[in-house]
Parts: C-alpha cells; sequence; structure tokens
C-alpha cells in the first residue's frame, strides 16, 4: 500500500486571509491563485501492518514535534474515510521549496500528502474530493491540486463540505510568470497564523477587506479570460496592499515588510512607468513576487536582483497539478 505524488505550491493573487471556523480552516472569503512550477514536494506514503505508529521524514530527516503531529493528524483524516484507524504508515518527503523563497511549502507539502496518502490507503477520490481533504491541512494547499489558476471556494456550510478549490484556468492556458525576489530577513515576528486571527479579532478594516473579494475576484477572472496582464496584475497588486492594510489596523498593529520589501515595490512600479509592465504581490511575510510576462524577464531580472538587500531572485512559471509517480 504505498504512492507518491507530486504537487506545486501556489501564490494567491487574491489573498486568503482569516478564517472563519479555526478547526476546519473554512475562509473569510475566496481566493485565487496561480500554480508555479518552480517551487514542488514529493511525497511517498507507504502504509504497513507492522507499523505502530506513523513515521515520518522530510527531506532525508526524521521528524518530529509539531510538525510531525500534523502530519499524523491529517493521515487519521484519510484512515477515517477509509474506516482503517489502525493502520499507520511511512512518509517520505522531499521539499523543493526555499524556505527564504517566502513560498510556504504547507501548500505543497500537504497537497502531496493528501494526493500520496489517499492513493495508497485505496481511496479513490476525485479533484473536488482531494481539494477539501487537502484543505484541512493547510488551507491554501487546496489550491495546489490543480495547475494553472485556481479558485478556493469559501462555501457557506458550518462542515465545510462546499469549501475546496476548483480550476478556472489550465497550466498551459497562458504564460505569465512570477519572480521570487528574496530578501534578506529573520524569523517572523506574528506568525501567519496568529497575525491572521488578530487582524479578523481586531482590526476595523477587516469587515472593508472581506466586503471588497467579491469584485476583485469579478475583475481578476475577467483580466484572466481576456488574457488582460494589465488588468490581472492591478487586481493582484491592490489585492495584496489591502490584505496587508489590514494588519496595520489591528490591535496591536504589526506588519510583515522591511525597509527592502518597500524598495522591491518602488522599483516595481518605476519599472512600469518605463513601460514594462510589471505588478508586485506579497504573502504574510517580507518578500515579494513579481508578475511579467516573458519577454520582459531578462530586463526584470537584472532590475531585481540590482536592488541592495535582495539575496536572490527565483523565476517560475505556470505549474501542473497532481501528479502521480
Amino acid at each position: 500500500m504505498k504512492a507518491t505524488a507530486k504537487a506545486h505550491t501556489n501564490i494567491a493573487l487574491i489573498k486568503y486571509w482569516g478564517k472563519r471556523d479555526e478547526a476546519l480552516i473554512l475562509p473569510t472569503n475566496n481566493s485565487l491563485s496561480l500554480t508555479l512550477d518552480g517551487f514542488y514536494t514529493t511525497t511517498t506514503v507507504e502504509f504497513r501492518e507492522e507499523l505502530t505508529q506513523d513515521i515520518f521524514y522530510l527531506n532525508d530527516e526524521c521528524i518530529s514535534g509539531i510538525p510531525y503531529t500534523r502530519v499524523s493528524q491529517f493521515l487519521d483524516l484519510i484512515r477515517d474515510i477509509a474506516k482503517k484507524p489502525n493502520l499507520f504508515a511511512q512518509v517520505k518527503s522531499t521539499n523543493h521549496v526555499p524556505t527564504a523563497a517566502g513560498f510556504a511549502s504547507s501548500a505543497s507539502g500537504f497537497a502531496a500528502l493528501a494526493s500520496a496518502g489517499s492513493q495508497a490507503i485505496g481511496l479513490t477520490l476525485n479533484d473536488q474530493e482531494l481539494s477539501r481533504l487537502t484543505r484541512r491541512g493547510s488551507g491554501s494547499a487546496c489550491r495546489s491540486i490543480y495547475g494553472g489558476f485556481a479558485e478556493w471556494d469559501k462555501g457557506e456550510k458550518e462542515d465545510g463540505s462546499d469549501s475546496f478549490a476548483v480550476p478556472i484556468a489550465p497550466q498551459d492556458y497562458w504564460d505569465i510568470r512570477v519572480a521570487a525576489v528574496v530578501l534578506h530577513a529573520d524569523m517572523k515576528k506574528v506568525s501567519s497564523r496568529v497575525g491572521m486571527k488578530r487582524t479578523v479579532d481586531t482590526s476595523p478594516f477587516f469587515k472593508g477587506w472581506v466586503d471588497s473579494i467579491p469584485q476583485d475576484l469579478k475583475q481578476i477572472k475577467s483580466g484572466i479570460s481576456e488574457r488582460d496582464f494589465e488588468k490581472v496584475g492591478s487586481v493582484a497588486e491592490a489585492n495584496c496592499l489591502k490584505m496587508h492594510a489590514t494588519t496595520l489596523g489591528a490591535n496591536p498593529p504589526f506588519t510583515y515588510w522591511h525597509d527592502t520589501t518597500f524598495t522591491v515595490m518602488q522599483h516595481v512600479q518605476m519599472l512600469r512607468k518605463k513601460g514594462i509592465p510589471a505588478y508586485f504581490t506579497i504573502d504574510a511575510g517580507p518578500n515579494v513576487k513579481v508578475l511579467y510576462l516573458p519577454e520582459n524577464e531578462e530586463q526584470i531580472k537584472q532590475e531585481l536582483e540590482s536592488i541592495p538587500g535582495v539575496t536572490d531572485v527565483i523565476l517560475s512559471k505556470s505549474g501542473q497539478g497532481i501528479t502521480y509517480i
């Protein structure tokens, strides 16, 4: 009972920021992402009768503590569906997601774990069922089931049965690219989980953020449909800025940005003034992701690498959804 799956991480263009249910990982708003080919996780899950507990290896290191607990608890969900509560697994996972790049490896990690684990135990899940399951490990991971553009529907039901991702456009639909601009950075003072909850509970700007999402989604999906890069980029950039504004209104206020974050943002805006289309987006961290078109790749890479405080620029194209090896 063994299977291996590969999943790519994704970058949210319309952000997921806020939960309506912490335990089930149900979001307060829909989000929309682009899966990326440059960052991925490969995971092998093998269920074995002789095991008395799960074993988890990450990058050839045996893992314990909180990361192990998250993986084992997620396998419990798979065991529950399969009605095999006492069947334990050995998990071997390899991350090709540089932590410093600012992409959460949990998205590709849990998507690969859900896919390999469910297949190894004998479940036959369609993409919707797999996305719904994956959400329970990491919210953004539910979008990594699909290649290209995907939208995570927040759903309305209390049990989360209608909260999963759906495909918007496949990997080969449009050659939009993303540069991950890596900065010098220390550990975040406020984790994403803590920052999200603080924002939901205390920020007076949060309601405005949630209320603005439907129009943002309408506009960006129109831009994707029309292959209108300016529309997609401008909506994504504005959505990112609104999300981060909610953190400044939280109590106590906080931000994930550093001085160099602002500098990169300003450089991207200057590129547009020079006639080079480029737009930024930023998750819950200091690193900036820059959207651009392939014909401008070399110039944009050189510009970003020249900024003081930038340690690396990692380029990525649109990525594929789950694959089995």
